[in-house]
């Protein structure tokens, strides 16, 4: 095995469990860490016409056009002016990177299979088509989102 076959091996393994933290208004979130690339400050965003409200545009990240999903909007929650500590959550999803735009970026937390809870069925709401799972960090609960679900739900 080469040596470069192992380190990506070893990376995906130390991604394992470990989650980046986010709030939105009140409630903390999680990503998993393999599916982030970038942290980057509010950059100047590019409108595109004829999408989603939750839309906001394109940005330009190092030459790369990186469309940007405001998840407040997304999730229907009121929106907010953004400030100092807004922030973009880059991710890769295959070969695909977008950014998220979220109120604060908190840590990296790690969870065991046991931190790990299955999400409630509320099938009649459609309220968990985003969440992977559940996180217990101490006395606080993070839901743990799945980027796929969220770009690739046709606007819903």
């Amino acid at each position: 095995m080469s040596s470069k076959v192992r380190s990506m091996k070893t990376e995906k393994v130390d991604f394992a469990g470990r989650y980046l933290t986010f709030t939105l208004g009140e409630d903390t979130y999680g990503l998993e860490l393999m599916d982030v690339i970038d942290i980057i400050t509010m950059q100047n965003i590019t409108t595109i016409p004829h999408v989603p409200p939750y839309v906001r545009g394109v940005i330009n990240l190092r030459g790369k056009i990186i469309p940007v999903v405001d998840i407040r909007m997304k999730f229907g929650l009121p929106c907010v002016d953004y400030d100092d500590r807004t922030c973009i959550i880059v991710v890769k999803l295959d070969n695909v990177e977008a950014g998220m735009i979220v109120d604060r970026v908190s840590e990296v937390v790690t969870f065991t299979p046991d931190d790990l809870s299955l999400i409630p069925n509320f099938d009649k709401y459609n309220s968990n088509k985003y969440l992977s799972s559940i996180g217990r960090a101490g006395n606080n609960l993070v839901l743990n989102l799945d980027c796929r679900k969220i770009f690739d739900d046709n606007g819903e």
